[in-house]
């Protein structure tokens, strides 16, 4: 679809820097500090910046898959309700018109609640409803948001709906349509804050969003949108900034600190570049920090270019955490100058929900409490993932044998139908259980949490033996006869569950005692050793088929079918029509650990 910009446009004052957007004016709050004797008295001006990010969806304490309020060891809470009353006492505490509340990304995607009003009752429909969590930070009174990836997780139309119910920008500076090379979003928000007897404090927030979307949500995006790397687009901004008269600029970047990238060499941009941007671009005085899911209340990183600091904080994903940075300005030769910056997060948990916010959503979230609670089927016995990420486990055989018949369907009358078909599926959680029983639509929600949809790629025996190979560096090298913890067997090199690939159809071996890439022992298919020319039609997720998790040879490979239907609708509808949920109708030994061709477990 066109790219339609139209609300940019109507919010937006063209300057010959690019566009503004004004905010409202806030009202006196400046300090008058008397200096030594003599002198004249030095204007002050305190402002607070709040900062969320990662809220994925989550408006209340409420977990979807359990159907009750959401626990953890930690004690944490989750929920926009909660930020809310945090939101509310630091506005009470510093003044609301001294304030400016920010959000870091990945917003309509993350939990039933989203998927319900993405897909079930969409917000797109003629008449449809107003997205929860535009509603919520409506109410909440957020100032501007920035672009996550998975905000186009469910298409341009449904991102661009979102936009139009929000009160306030979306913003993507690096998010640029492919055609013109123009901003597609507002790059930038600025407010100006009224100081009685001063200028007013002129403060730029600068969003900038993730360059793996190209990857991760390809099918969406390629040939409308690009997204060029974040320092690069920093430095260009920044300064242009500076030249409209900010004198604070705050970057709100949906990309981590660590400096690294999962999708490897595929893209020539870094995606958690945060901390780069700080050392590399002058002119930044702080980054709200989100994408990461890591707890970060302060990070001070000196730009190479001035030396000055800059402060970075990542409030904890889920609404557990706000982020809150205390911005000291001084007024200098008629010219407001930031003095200090300091950050610290809020922790959710020590606050109740907003009742205001809690009766706003209360009636949507009902809603989507008796819709996952549906009943679809009745399994033989109890399904888990508890061991899934070192035994091979029934629970994960249920993904790949929905997606081997989806595909296998799908291509019947195709050149192609002669062909074997296997699948990837990887254990996203460590918790999920199907109980024997009732089999619900939170229950298989809870097996698959993504909103992958399927798609099917020509791969050669050769390329799934590398595959393999790349996907066991998950494991720990272990020496045999060492003693083996589980908890220390997997994730090396940090790599997440959801990087972990199961493959159907096909048995080996995987010896953790080798060294990564000389792990896969005995691979067979049909009994026979796996030759390398052999080809096979590969059923796997949209986010491995576009890259990522950066697995060798799938992003390349020719694709010969895909669809828009979500995995975990896929497995629901074949619950549905099973009636009855069996594991001899699905669950097959394909993979086992062993150490020196000594099965480990």
């Amino acid at each position: 679809m066109p790219l339609n910009r139209r609300k940019f446009l109507e919010k937006s004052a063209v300057t010959g820097a690019g566009v503004a957007l004004a905010g409202a004016v806030g009202a006196p709050a400046a300090q008058a500090a008397e200096a030594k004797k003599g002198h004249r008295p030095v204007k002050r001006y305190s402002l607070t910046v709040m900062g969320t990010t990662d809220l994925h969806g989550h408006v209340f304490n409420w977990d979807y898959f359990k159907d009750a309020e959401y626990k953890d060891s930690a004690g944490n809470a989750q929920g926009l309700s909660r930020i809310s009353t945090l939101v509310n006492q630091v506005r009470a505490e510093k003044g609301r018109r001294n304030t400016l509340l920010l959000d870091a990304g990945d917003t309509i995607q993350g939990t039933p609640l989203t998927y319900y009003y993405a897909k079930v009752d969409p917000i797109t429909a003629k008449g449809g409803p107003v997205h929860p969590m535009a509603a919520a930070m409506n109410a909440i009174g957020y100032d501007a948001v920035a672009l996550g990836n998975h905000e186009f997780n469910y298409g341009i139309e449904t991102l661009r709906k979102f936009e139009e119910q929000c009160d306030f920008p979306l913003l993507g500076a690096n998010a640029l349509d492919a055609k013109t090379l123009k901003p597609a979003f507002p790059p930038y928000f600025i407010k100006e804050f009224c100081v009685k007897g001063a200028p007013p404090v002129k403060v730029a927030v600068l969003g900038l969003t993730n360059p793996g979307i190209a990857i991760w949500d390809k099918a969406y995006v390629q040939g409308k949108l690009t997204f060029p790397g974040l320092e690069e687009q920093a430095a260009k901004w920044v300064p242009r900034l500076r030249s409209m008269g900010a004198d604070v600029v705050i970057v709100s970047a949906h990309s981590g600190s660590s400096g690294t990238s999962s999708y490897g060499d595929q893209l020539p941009y870094v995606e958690n570049s945060a901390a780069l941007v700080a050392q590399q671009v002058p002119g930044i005085d702080a980054i709200l920090v989100g994408h990461a899911h890591v707890e970060i209340p302060e990070l001070k990183v000196t730009n190479a270019k001035t030396g000055k600091t800059v402060v970075l904080s990542e409030p904890l994903a889920y609404a557990e955490r706000l982020s809150l940075f205390d911005v000291e300005l001084v007024l200098e030769k008629g010219r407001w100058s930031v003095e200090s910056v300091s950050s610290k997060v809020l922790n959710s948990n020590s606050v109740a929900d907003d009742p205001r916010i809690t009766k706003l959503l209360k009636a949507d979230h009902d809603v989507v409490v008796r819709y996952v609670n549906q009943v679809v089927g009745t399994a033989t016995e109890t399904l888990t993932t508890v061991e899934a990420r070192y035994k091979d486990a029934a629970i994960i055989d249920l993904i790949t044998r929905v997606q081997e018949d989806v595909v296998r369907a799908a291509l019947a009358s195709t050149e192609y139908a002669s062909l074997p078909v296997i699948a990837q599926a990887s254990p996203f959680s460590r918790t999920s259980e199907i109980p024997a029983g009732k089999v619900t639509i939170r229950d298989l929600s809870s097996l698959y949490v993504y909103d992958n949809t399927l798609v099917a790629k020509l791969m050669t025996g050769a390329q799934l033996k590398a595959y393999l190979e790349y996907s066991a560096e998950y494991f720990v090298q272990t020496a045999a006869g060492a003693v083996v913890d589980v908890e220390k067997l997997t994730n090396a090199g940090n790599r997440p569950d959801y990087n972990y690939d199961y493959v159907s159809g096909l048995s080996y071996d995987i010896d953790i005692a080798q060294v990564a890439g000389s792990r896969i022992r005995n691979l067979t298919y049909n009994g026979a050793a796996l030759a390398d020319a052999e080809k096979f039609v590969f059923a796997v997720n949209n986010y491995r088929a576009n890259g990522g998790g950066a697995f060798p040879h799938v992003a390349s490979a020719t694709e010969v079918w895909s669809e828009s239907t979500e995995i975990r609708t896929r497995i629901a509808e074949w619950v549905t029509a099973k009636g009855v949920l069996d594991p001899k109708d699905f669950a097959s030994v394909d993979w086992r650990l062993t150490r020196d061709g000594t099965p480990v477990f």
